[in-house]
């Protein structure tokens, strides 16, 4: 391994103006740090993570904590999206990922405890229930936190715009000339209450009546409750002739349930989804959407954890909306043809 006092003598500097140079301190000529950090990557020069850590009392690892109730983990679309954006934006401001969890080599430790134990200077939260106990527990911690999807008091959120993504769909499948829309939802979340609040506000001001056996509870990313739900809306006497689904992973069970009825999407039944994964913009038809900007998501997260980490007395603790964009797709029929 090089060190220090080879890299000097090459330099033909001190010790300590290499460390300087390496460090980033100010104290030194830009012409002398240049030519330092050269030779230093030339003879192949990696800094010691521990002695760094020792010396600034950071250990430039980022903690993340990311949970859903079905256990998709990094197959999850949205939040794997999120998650890469994330750890691009860390890695080019030199810290690295660590996952957190409750269960290390066989011990059981709280999420708190896991943070100390990795010793992370920062944790995001990304997961579906901010409620649990152990959750908040981490979020009182004086620790810096980024939460992807729901705010705390006091802490740095990152959200995705939610609720102009329902109005975007709203207003574009009533231009279409929908007027009967069912909307089958995801369970209580705030993500949830976001977008049933503007579906339900978008659609008063369009004049757009609602009746309660249009609203179905599903749970998300997944097909089979899904297309359940789909078959109690179908078989009212009244059905909708749109369907809105809480993601496009249940949008695509509601279809195989319209298709399995012998109906067609969007001659019979039109059909719009959230997210936009891939898949569901290169189905046949493709799937109206909105699609979520997931990966400045991350990035943004990831900038304001570091920043938060770095800059701590003057970072502000705010809310970053970040918006969608809505696909159009072709599962929504016009109705004014």
């Amino acid at each position: 391994m090089v060190s220090l006092k080879e890299i000097a003598k090459r330099c033909n500097v001190s010790v300590a103006s290499v460390s300087k140079a390496l460090n980033g301190y100010p104290d030194i000529g830009e012409d002398t740090r240049n030519m330092i950090i050269k030779t230093a990557s030339e003879m192949g020069y990696l800094p010691n993570s521990s002695a760094i850590a020792l010396k600034t009392k950071k250990s430039h690892n980022l903690g993340v904590l990311f949970t859903d109730a079905a256990a998709n983990g990094l197959t999850h679309d949205y939040f794997n999206h999120i998650l890469e954006g994330f750890k691009e934006a860390a890695e080019a401001k030199g810290y690295d990922i660590t996952f957190t969890s409750r269960n290390i080599s066989g011990m059981k430790m709280n999420y708190y405890e896991h943070c100390r134990y990795r010793g992370v200077d920062g944790v995001l939260i990304a997961c579906d229930d901010f409620f649990s106990e152990e959750i908040r527990e981490l979020v009182r911690a004086d620790i810096p936190i980024v939460t992807i999807d729901h705010v705390f008091d006091g802490r740095i959120a990152i959200v995705s715009n939610n609720v102009q993504g329902m109005e975007e769909l709203v207003t574009y499948v009533y231009n279409k000339g929908h007027r009967k829309i069912a909307y089958v939802h995801g369970e209580d979340s705030s993500v949830t209450r976001n977008r049933m609040n503007s579906f339900h506000r978008t659609c008063q001001r369009l004049g757009i009546n609602v009746p309660d056996e249009y609203l179905v509870e599903s749970s998300y990313r997944d097909p089979d409750r899904a297309a359940e739900a789909t078959s109690v809306l179908l078989n009212l006497k009244n059905p909708p002739t749109c369907i809105f689904y809480s993601d496009d992973y249940a949008a695509m069970g509601g279809i195989n349930e319209i298709r399995e009825r012998g109906l067609r999407v969007p001659e019979d039944v039109s059909v719009a989804g959230y997210d936009g994964i891939t898949i569901a913009r290169i189905l046949e038809p493709k799937l109206t959407t909105l699609c979520q900007d997931t990966t400045a998501i991350g990035r943004i997260a990831a900038e304001k954890l570091v920043e938060l980490i770095e800059n701590p007395k003057t970072t502000i603790i705010d809310k970053f909306m970040v918006n969608g964009t809505l696909f159009k797709g072709g599962s929504v029929k016009d109705l004014n043809r």
